[in-house]
C-alpha cells in the first residue's frame, strides 16, 4: 500500500495548476507520514546494565538448578548444578553419564566413572572462563572484560573474557529481567569449540555442604588418597 493523493486533489477546480497553500502534494505527503512512522515506532529495548548484572552474580552466593548441556560435538546431557559462591561449582551429570566436575580449593576437576583411575584430570580454576562468575568480586565493568553487551528480545546477552588471560576462552551470559535471571551460559575455549549450559530454575538456597566442593574428599570416597 502506498500513501498519496489523487492527482486531482492537488489542484482547485477552474483555476491554474498552481498548488493549493492548505493541501500537501504527494511528496510533502509522503514525508510527514514517514516522519510520524519514525516518532510512533517504539524503542529498541536497552540491555540490562553491566553494574546491574555484576551484582545480581555477586549476590548468587548459593543456588542449585537442574541443567542441559549441549556438547561440542551435538550430544546433550543433563543434571544437577550447585554454585556456591565464590569459586565453588558442581556439575552432578545424570545416568548414563559417570561424571562428576567440580570446582573448589582454586583447581576444576573431572571424574569419569567409566575410567579406570579414582583420580580426576585437574585443571587451574583461573583457566576455565567460568572463573568470571566464580570470582570473589565480579565486575563486568572491568576494563577489557566485556566484548560484548545486547539485546536480543527478553534476553541480555554478554560475552566476557579475562583480560589478563584472553587466551583461556570466553563465556557468553544470557540472562533475563523481570525478575533478573541467569538463564544460559555457552563457554567458548581457546580453540572456539562451544559448550552450551542451559538452566532450569535457579534456586537460591540457604548453604550447601561443604563437602559438594571438595575434590580431596571426592577422591577419598572413590577410594583414592
Amino acid at each position: 500500500m502506498t500513501f498519496g493523493v489523487p492527482a486531482q486533489a492537488a489542484y482547485i477546480e477552474g483555476q491554474s495548476n498552481e498548488r493549493s497553500p492548505h493541501m500537501l502534494d504527494r511528496r510533502t505527503f509522503l514525508a510527514a507520514a514517514g516522519a510520524s512512522a519514525l516518532i510512533a515506532a517504539p524503542a529498541a529495548a536497552a540491555p540490562i546494565p553491566l553494574s546491574q548484572l555484576s551484582q545480581y552474580l555477586n549476590g548468587l552466593s548459593a543456588a542449585q538448578a537442574q541443567f542441559t548441556q549441549i556438547n561440542g560435538d551435538g550430544t546433550i546431557s543433563t543434571g544437577t548444578l550447585y554454585i556456591n559462591r565464590p569459586g565453588r561449582m558442581r556439575f552432578d551429570y545424570d545416568p548414563p553419564e559417570e561424571t562428576l566436575v567440580m570446582a573448589g580449593g582454586g583447581s576444576v576437576a573431572i571424574f569419569d566413572g567409566k575410567s579406570n583411575s579414582v583420580n580426576p584430570e585437574t585443571y587451574p580454576l583461573s583457566q576455565t572462563p567460568l572463573s568470571i562468575i566464580l570470582d570473589r568480586n565480579v565486575n563486568l565493568g572491568r576494563a577489557g572484560m566485556v566484548q560484548g553487551h545486547r539485546q536480543d528480545g527478553n534476553k541480555t546477552i554478554v560475552t566476557a573474557q579475562d583480560p589478563q588471560r584472553p587466551q583461556y576462552g570466553q563465556l557468553e551470559l544470557v540472562f533475563t529481567g523481570d525478575p533478573l535471571t541467569l538463564r544460559q551460559w555457552v563457554v567458548i575455549d581457546g580453540q572456539g569449540n562451544r559448550t552450551t549450559t542451559a538452566l532450569g530454575s535457579l534456586q537460591r538456597v540457604s548453604s550447601l555442604p561443604a563437602s559438594y566442593f571438595s575434590i580431596p574428599t571426592e577422591v577419598q570416597s572413590r577410594g583414592g588418597q
